[in-house]
Order: C-alpha cells, then structure tokens, then sequence
C-alpha cells in the first residue's frame, strides 16, 4: 500500500466531530453514574458474543497489511474465542457535573505492538483507522492514506488507547510515496463519556459507546508552546495528564502556555539558563523558575 509524501499535517479532533446536529429541544442530562454501567454492561456483552480474525494474524505474524475484522460468534464462527477473552481495561476517572468522580472503564486489545516509539497521550500521531458502534455500523473510516492526529484534540478514549501502541517503519519509493511495515495494530471499546457522550452527532447517537480500530505510523514528540519543553513533560503534579496543569490558573494550561508562572518571563528563557539541561532553581525553593512567579 502507497501513501505520498507530501501530507499536510492535521491537528484536529476526529474528522466526524463535524456532523453536529442541532438539538430539537431540552433533554435532560443522564448522570455519568447512571450511564457508565450501562455502559459496561454493554461493552461486555459486545465483547463476549464478538471475536476478530486473530487467525489470520496467527496464521501469517510478519503481514502487517492484515486488517483487523470483527464479527458476531454464531453459526460457523460459533467456536470463535470471544474478545472478552483476550482484552485487557483500564478504569479513566471523570468528575461530572456535581464534582463527583465516576470510574469509566474502557476495554482494549492490542494485535500487533510494533517496533518503533510508543507516543504519549499529547503527542501527534499518524494513524489510520475506522470507527463503528456496537451494532459494526461504520461512522468514520480512514484505511488508505494516513492522517496526523493530535492527541489533545480527540476523544479521550482514543488518547487514552493509542500510547499502548508503536510506530512502525516506512520508506520513500521512487515515485515520492510512501510504504509502512511493522506498525502498531489494536482495538479500542469505549463508554460513552470517553467518546461523544450526550452530544448530538449526525451519525452517533447520544451515549454510544464506541469501537475504534487503528493502526499507529509514525509519531512526532509534541512541543505545543514551542517552549522547548515537550508537552508531556509539562506535568508538575506527576499525574501523567499534561491537560489539567495550569500553574499561573490563567485558564491555559501548561504545555500551551508560553509563560507557565505568569511572571511575565517566557519559560523557554526561564528553563535552563546555564544550559546544563536541568530546570533552574534560582533560589532553591524546589520549585524550578520556570514554575515559580517569586523567582524571575
């Protein structure tokens, strides 16, 4: 498969994020405790009357030009090993609307690792993919030609997936395009609240639990300030999520944050004045200028 070279690079959240509707009138809002086991207790029988085409990976490991299939266990698949069986979850914390936190448990396999960089969750990524709900009714697809993906702009379930997997190789044919090999390959099945939720999108219901599977490319480290600090390591409080930091409390968080202490001195100039490549901290506080509006 051929991909060209010259792409342009998308940093946005997922192509059908477009197809709002407008509402016909108020509805209320079904709680996040109410709807995530709901949720699950769907995903859970999806994923035990479901299995995917793990043969065909079985019986030829070195193609990565295999796509992953799914289908319902019955009739001649009826001695299919369920998904249920090989997916492996992982709970993601959401506060609703009352500051109440709500575990949200995603379900996810991985087919193929890969061989190259795994991404973090703010980096950018070049993937293909197809997206479907439970009833394998296909709402977006991109299997051809690649798209670059930031991970701070799409549904939280996906960037909480991708990291799991790898980038593979590629190289340039003569023609200027592009072959990939040895890529990363999974399944991602989310609740609602890690995808669209209550929001009415064209062709995804409200509260649709989700079924995304992708193939990772390539990635590119991600420095959303161009601070010389890359996004994922703008974490002061440890947390692995760069997305709830905001020092200054500026409404900014910091990876796209140009001055994190609002101090009114960039935090590129503040980082590493002596360039030994350790944050500086002038006054030994133990806090790093850069983070700390006493110390310009």
């Amino acid at each position: 498969m051929k991909y060209y070279k010259h792409l342009i690079c998308i940093s946005l959240s997922l192509v059908f994020l477009s197809g709002c509707k407008k509402d016909e009138g108020p509805e209320p809002l079904v709680e996040l405790d109410i709807q995530a086991p709901i949720d699950d207790e769907a995903l859970v029988n999806y994923l035990q009357t479901h299995f995917y085409n793990y043969e065909d990976f079985e019986n030829d490991p070195d193609n990565h030009k295999i796509e992953i299939s799914i289908d319902t266990i019955a009739d001649d698949n009826a001695d299919k090993t369920p998904l249920w069986d090989q997916v492996q979850n992982k709970s993601v914390e959401l506060t609703d609307a009352n500051d109440n936190t709500v575990s949200n448990k995603m379900y996810y396999l991985v087919v193929k690792e890969g061989v190259g960089e795994k991404p973090s969750s703010v980096d950018s990524t070049f993937v293909t993919y197809k997206g479907t709900l439970l009833n394998r009714r296909v709402f977006d697809v991109r299997e051809e030609l690649p798209i670059w993906f930031d991970l701070t702009a799409v549904v939280r379930g996906f960037r909480e997936f991708i990291p799991e997997l790898r980038a593979g190789t590629h190289t340039v044919n003569s023609d200027g395009t592009y072959d990939f090999d040895h890529y990363g390959q999974g399944v991602v099945f989310m609740p609602s609240a890690l995808g669209y939720y209550a929001q009415n999108i064209a062709s995804i219901p409200k509260y649709s639990p989700l079924v995304f599977s992708v193939a990772l490319h390539k990635v590119n480290p991600s420095d959303h300030d161009n601070d010389g600090i890359l996004s994922i390591d703008e974490d002061p409080d440890g947390d692995g999520n760069p997305l709830n930091d905001d020092t200054d409390e500026d409404r900014i968080p910091n990876y796209r944050d140009q001055d994190d202490d609002g101090d009114g001195t960039l935090t590129k100039t503040e980082y590493d004045r002596d360039g030994d490549g350790v944050a500086d901290d002038d006054d030994n506080d133990g806090i790093p200028d850069y983070l700390d509006a006493d110390n310009t």
